[in-house]
């Protein structure tokens, strides 16, 4: 029987060895010996932002100089690792008596199992690639499991009333000198922050703040607001590697069939 966190390491191998297509990525600076080189400046669009255009997957902390793949599996503490020294999940006691459930059942539950969306930011957790697709006024985030993607409108909207809630919520993004920064409300209460088991409710309200320190890496610190689960906001900060040389590969999603096999189920 599969569990979530089987399913979720089974995923992991798949990014370098299930690719499809070798192609070297048009654009990439690269050393004498023709490898990328990820120590390089950043790239930036012809109006001089950052651009964060490219393929990207999940790191441990900085420094990035070993590129492992951090394994997100149900009780490693997910997003806790990612806080800063000493700091602490800010439970309100039924999200965090929620999520201890979450932890002892091994993750069963979770929407993945489904072939439904992990939340934000798990969904750029998970050890398999994403695509940041970048232009000035929308970003789009297209996640290479199960097919999913995002929008970030950068057209000076505001934020909207949400009628109705969605897995990953509506997303508006502008600029801080060169650092984008994106608000995200109206999500369903449906998705696990990450698949470490965090819950949240709709109230939840993220604020990423992404940067390209150079060609080779992104950071994203992501501030999640959700009253109603946490006693006061908390930021985790993630960091990126770009997959360079690597085309995403189309992942069709069939695994609810196991579902009703899982543990606990």
């Amino acid at each position: 029987m599969k569990s979530s966190f089987g399913l979720a390491l089974l995923c992991g191998i798949l990014p370098l060895s299930a690719q499809w297509l070798q192609f070297k990525t048009p654009g990439i600076p690269r050393t004498a010996d023709g490898k990328p080189n990820i120590s390089a400046p950043p790239p930036r669009t012809p109006d001089g932002k950052p651009d964060f255009t490219g393929i990207w997957q999940i790191t441990g902390r900085r420094p990035a100089s070993t590129p492992s793949v951090v394994p997100s599996g149900t009780g490693n503490g997910g997003l806790r690792n990612y806080l800063p020294e000493g700091e602490t999940i800010p439970f309100q006691p039924w999200a965090e008596e929620l999520y201890k459930r979450r932890v002892a059942a091994n993750g069963v539950g979770l929407p993945s199992e489904h072939c439904l969306p992990h939340g934000l930011p798990g969904a750029m957790m998970i050890p398999i690639g994403f695509q940041i697709m970048q232009t000035p006024a929308q970003i789009g985030v297209l996640f290479e499991e199960f097919n999913y993607y995002r929008r970030i409108f950068m057209d000076g909207r505001s934020l909207p009333e949400v009628t109705f809630p969605t897995w990953f919520g509506y997303s508006v993004g502008k600029w801080d000198k060169d650092t984008l920064v994106v608000d995200t409300i109206g999500f369903n209460d449906k998705t696990w922050i990450d698949i470490s088991g965090y819950p949240h409710t709709e109230a939840l309200h993220t604020t990423e703040r992404f940067t390209r320190p150079d060609f080779g890496h992104m950071d994203l610190s992501v501030t999640l607001n959700d009253p109603k689960a946490y006693t006061k906001p908390w930021t985790p900060t993630l960091h990126f590697r770009l997959l360079a040389d690597y085309e995403m590969i189309e992942e069709v999603c069939d695994n609810e069939r196991d579902s009703a096999h899982m543990v606990g189920k």
